[in-house]
């Protein structure tokens, strides 16, 4: 059951992930990568959701986390696309650009984490 949640949980990540990327790239194509950036943040903000607030206040069973956490979390969020465009950026000589976007995309994910951690304690 546990590999069946994991694998139901991922193709759901990925699913929206893919639509993110679609929709986002619809109406804008420059060299950032929003699409990437907005679906790792979205995604660090339901993995903090998942286990501050359901796991931690209301007990969320093994399955759900392994669905929702490991499976969805983990096929939503883009860290190997995160990596190819920081470094498609770097070899296209957009060295600024490239280091703006992990440090942004660093320091965005770590500040939501925190912000529903802090919420979360209260």
């Amino acid at each position: 059951m546990n590999l069946v949640a994991i694998f139901i949980g991922g193709g759901l990540g990925s699913l929206c992930r893919y639509g993110i990327g679609k929709f986002i790239m619809s109406y804008e194509s420059s060299v950032l990568a929003y699409a990437t950036l907005f679906s790792n943040v979205l995604s660090t903000i339901f993995l903090a959701l998942f286990v501050y607030f359901f796991q931690e206040k209301m007990g969320l069973n093994e399955v759900w986390k392994l669905l929702l956490v490991t499976g969805f979390c983990g096929g939503f969020s883009t860290f190997s696309t995160f990596s190819f465009e920081t470094f498609e950026m770097l070899k296209n000589g957009q060295a600024a650009l490239a280091f703006a976007n992990v440090f942004v995309s660093v320091l965005l994910c770590l500040f939501v984490l925190y912000i529903i951690y802090k919420k979360s304690i209260l």
